[in-house]
């Protein structure tokens, strides 16, 4: 009886001591959709039930702003937390064979989440380049 009883201490106490949940954290980064267009914010005629669902569930924003108009700076910009127009090869629109406009060592919005327990991933466009980053911009 006493075994099952430190036994279960033990149990608690590693329970206790582990990490609190995180929350999810999803960035949905879509081309070309206004504020008025997801019913959560009003909209009437093309119903989105299921991002109406996820803002329900979770933070919406009312007031944001682009760094960009076009698809490679607004990217650049959201996973660096920098103007991508002062960096040379995010400032315009790379082709699907572009190099890395990013460089590896940069600290990007996913490396951070990474240092602090997250697992990340991307689904849809990239956009940002790919293989190795040329050196002469």
């Amino acid at each position: 009886m006493r075994i099952a009883f430190v036994a279960m201490l033990m149990i608690s106490s590693v329970l206790s001591a582990a990490e609190p949940l995180r929350p999810n954290v999803v960035v949905i980064l879509a081309d070309d959709i206004g504020y008025g267009d997801l019913g959560c914010y009003g909209a009437t005629k093309i119903k989105t039930p299921n991002l109406d669902k996820l803002a329900a569930q979770g933070m919406r924003f009312t007031d944001a702003h682009s760094p960009a108009s076009v698809c490679t700076p607004t990217r650049y910009a959201l996973l660096t937390g920098q103007y991508a127009f002062r960096h040379k090869p995010a400032s315009g629109i790379l082709s699907g064979v572009a190099p890395l406009a990013i460089p590896a060592d940069r600290v990007t919005m996913a490396s951070l989440l990474k240092k602090n327990g997250y697992a990340t991933g991307v689904v849809g466009k990239w956009h940002l380049g790919l293989g190795e980053i040329e050196t002469d911009y």
